[in-house]
């Protein structure tokens, strides 16, 4: 497979993009499935962007479970596959309306989560691969670009390795490879992060601590609860926690090593103030993946897509327009 190099000048000087302090949090939603909450404005949605809630939701069987998914927009298809926590419906809206217009956009529910059903078989990041290519097969999808949040980066990752002919190209969002090189979560973020999963505590506040920077969280009040109409079980939450746990773990060898074997065109996005998977990283990832890009936003979280959409898609939306994979 040939693809557009990008060389190590250029990569260097387009690590970091300065994010002008106008831009505000147009809807932000962030879920844990053990509060039923999500983070987001008060505000009315802009009505140009995409209103998930009136695509219908398809359902198909995948092995042993019924997954859920929405499919929109014209052109070549894209995959999205959620974080941990997320429902399909909480991708950011103006970065799916952006992206539908030149893509096939397709979102799903994870095993466990939302409309898909659990299954029985063990939940781990392959086997959330696996049901993820078995709805590309399914769907009759023979390729496809890839972006993956979170958990989802990981599920993104062994997609990539265990089946490198279904993906076209790869964004890795909020990403790590793992195990021992992996640069970990500080103590009290993993305290968090395992209190709310299992019940510990409800505090908005460390919600939000986790998800945005603490100083934009205070320049931007309008972040509230509201209640949400979608469903993610506590025992789902608290498996996929103890996943994305184990993954970030030092004790075991990760997939860094592996990620020299892909050769597809890879976007690495992350915000330099994410603590959920520290931004550290994604130098590793952007070392390992040969002419990977590397962008990280400067004062982005975690929830980064849900700060700055409007950076946000603009890289998604160049990476896109300017690479090609001919493989």
């Amino acid at each position: 497979m040939v693809h557009s190099q990008i060389p190590v000048l250029i990569t260097i000087v387009f690590l970091i993009i300065i994010i002008p302090s106008g831009v505000i949090l147009t809807t932000a939603s962030y879920y844990f499935g053990a509060t039923s909450l999500a983070y987001g404005q008060t505000n009315q949605m802009n009505p140009n962007t995409i209103n998930l809630l009136n695509i219908p939701i398809k359902k198909v069987h995948v092995g042993d479970i019924d997954i859920a998914y929405k499919a929109f927009g014209k052109g070549y298809p894209i995959l999205l596959i959620s974080g941990s926590g997320l429902v399909m419906d909480q991708w950011q809206p103006s970065i799916l309306r952006d992206l539908s217009r030149n893509h096939t956009v397709i979102i799903f529910d994870n095993r466990g989560v939302g409309n898909t059903t659990i299954g029985t078989k063990p939940f781990s990041i392959q086997q959330f691969a696996n049901d993820t290519v078995g709805l590309l097969d399914v769907l009759k999808i023979q390729k496809v670009d890839v972006l993956g949040f979170s958990m989802g980066s990981f599920i993104a990752q062994e997609v990539t390795l265990l089946h490198p002919e279904k993906v076209n190209r790869l964004i890795l969002y909020g990403a790590s490879c793992g195990g021992k090189e992996n640069v970990p979560q500080a103590t009290q973020v993993m305290k968090i992060l395992s209190d709310l999963v299992n019940n510990r505590t409800q505090d908005p506040e460390k919600v939000l601590s986790v998800t945005f920077p603490v100083e934009w969280v205070k320049s931007h009040s309008n972040v509230a609860p509201t209640k949400s109409t979608e469903v993610v079980t506590s025992n789902t939450l608290r498996q996929q926690f103890n996943l994305n746990e184990e993954w970030l773990a030092i004790n075991w060898n990760g997939v860094c090593d592996q990620l020299t074997k892909i050769s597809i065109p890879t976007l690495i996005i992350t915000g330099t103030k994410d603590v959920s998977v520290p931004a550290t990283n994604s130098l590793v990832l952007v070392q390992k993946i040969p002419g990977a890009w590397l962008v990280q936003i400067k004062g982005g979280g975690h929830g980064l897509m849900y700060q700055y959409p409007f950076i946000f898609s603009k890289v998604l939306q160049t990476f896109l327009l300017t690479t090609t994979n001919s493989g």
